[in-house]
């Protein structure tokens, strides 16, 4: 999907490319492929990179063209990966400027949506960069309130009964956390990259730097956060599954030595040996008796042990 916006007090939709306006480009298609790399003359190695679902955040120069690459979070349809991270690359040279994903995504639409509401202008490619920097920081910080949702969920579910489904739930969350904590520290050094620019150093909004180093550090300690929490609660219900499968254990092997008092009381008397009970009318109320008696007190024994 192709979409050329111009900056008018916030961004606006126009139809065609008008000089300094930006091209949006979302899941390309070979038209639109074919459009970057004949019309517009973009390097196909850029291209090719940011097609690339783990390439890592950074910029390049070449040709006068210059790409910056930064990962966004998005929220996924596959089950056992609910939220992930994505490249999208900003290229620009002179008055072209495109941004081009390989995937749909929320934040891109409601950054357009926000500059309109705000009456944000965007003074440069450069300023363009670090708003979106800075919107990618603020829908990390959203999708990580919905992570902590999940985890609070799974927990709930563990508190009920512990099953291997509720284990992986939480595994599932842990991928996502390091996926989002790996893209936020390339994030991270991609803002300093930018920063370092000497060319550009004069022409930065301070606030605004100082803005996405804000957001960008609350990212990543929350995430941190998070994830030690996570961490924590595993190790937790891993212990009490141990502790759980160590207390069967201890009550099977309890009732196993039960069960064996009165198995070797009946051995014994079975025995083709005299024994002075094969002629007693009784003898079998008796060996009864003494293996009832003898399990009771076994089961007395245990339990004032605390083994059963």
């Amino acid at each position: 999907m192709r979409a050329f916006y111009k900056n008018n007090n916030g961004l606006t939709a126009i139809t065609e490319w008008t000089p300094n306006c930006w091209i949006n480009i979302e899941c390309p298609t070979a038209a639109e492929k074919k459009y970057l790399l004949d019309e517009l003359q973009i390097p196909e190695a850029f291209y090719n990179d940011i097609e690339d679902i783990d390439e890592r955040p950074r910029i390049e120069i070449e040709n006068g063209w210059t790409l910056i690459i930064m990962r966004i979070p998005v929220k996924s349809n596959i089950i056992k990966l609910p939220f992930h991270t994505i490249p999208v690359g900003v290229v620009f040279k002179g008055a072209i400027c495109i941004t081009i994903t390989f995937h749909q995504t929320e934040m891109l639409t409601d950054f357009v949506t926000y500059t309109k509401r705000k009456n944000i202008n965007i003074k440069d490619n450069f300023d363009l960069v670090l708003k979106l920097l800075l919107s990618s920081s603020v829908w990390f910080l959203k999708y990580l309130k919905q992570v902590n949702q999940k985890i609070k969920l799974a927990e709930d579910n563990l508190e009920k009964s512990i099953k291997n489904e509720e284990l992986q739930a939480l595994l599932q969350i842990e991928k996502c956390l390091v996926f989002f904590m790996t893209s936020l520290k390339g994030n991270d050094i991609l803002l300093h990259r930018i920063k370092n620019i000497k060319s550009q150093k004069e022409h930065f909004d301070l606030d605004l730097l100082e803005d996405v180093e804000i957001e960008l550090r609350q990212a990543q300690e929350t995430t941190n956060i998070y994830s030690d929490i996570l961490t924590g609660t595993m190790d937790a219900y891993a212990s009490v599954i141990s502790n759980n499968m160590n207390t069967i254990m201890k009550q099977m092997t309890s009732i196993s030595i039960i069960l064996m008092i009165p198995t070797l009381i009946a051995s014994l008397y079975g025995m083709n040996v005299p024994n002075d009970l094969q002629d007693n009318r009784y003898g079998i109320w008796i060996v009864i008796s003494v293996s009832v008696l003898l399990s009771a007190f076994g089961v007395f024994l245990f339990k004032r042990k605390r083994w059963f």
